[in-house]
């Protein structure tokens, strides 16, 4: 079992769909709130997020995205006022390989998890952030849970354990 000490850095939800499942119909404008605070029920989602009751056993009730990543993306595009809820991620973490959760069930600050697989960019993320960012992304587009054990979830510093 290995434990070390990440920072939760931003909590978002959304009401709606912005880009999920809309090929060819162009973007919806919901908004993204950002939380300090959030509810993690097990199984089902983050209460009143999109994806809340999405469908039974979905892979992504909670996505988590790397806080280095999202810096990266500012740098490399010159985006220095490109808002972290830009990517539509839940959970803006620093302080862990996200790749390396995948397959995996862990505890983030006494919530279980399970890595299901990578949260892969999609061609919004050339419309949301700028051209080229879905290309740039690949392979660090965040990471996709199921939630198996819920509580709630605050920004700042948390224990991440392997299980």
């Amino acid at each position: 079992m290995s434990e070390h000490l990440v920072e939760v850095t931003h909590l978002f939800i959304s009401p709606g769909h912005n880009y999920y499942g809309r090929h060819g119909k162009g973007a919806e404008d919901f908004e993204i709130l950002a939380c300090d605070e959030i509810e993690l029920v097990a199984g089902r989602g983050i209460t009143n997020d999109r994806f809340f009751d999405y469908k039974e056993d979905y892979k992504g009730q909670v996505t988590l995205f790397d806080e280095a990543t999202y810096e990266r993306v500012m740098s490399e595009f010159e985006l220095p006022d490109l808002e972290p809820s830009a990517f539509r991620r839940n959970v803006l973490i620093k302080g862990v390989d996200l790749n390396e959760l995948i397959g995996k069930k862990f505890r983030l600050g006494g919530i279980e998890l399970s890595g299901s697989e990578e949260a892969r960019p999609c061609y919004w993320m050339d419309e949301a952030c700028a051209p080229g960012t879905e290309e740039f992304l690949r392979g660090h587009g965040g990471l996709r849970c199921r939630i198996a054990g819920g509580g709630k979830l605050g920004k700042g510093n948390h224990s991440l354990q392997l299980l």
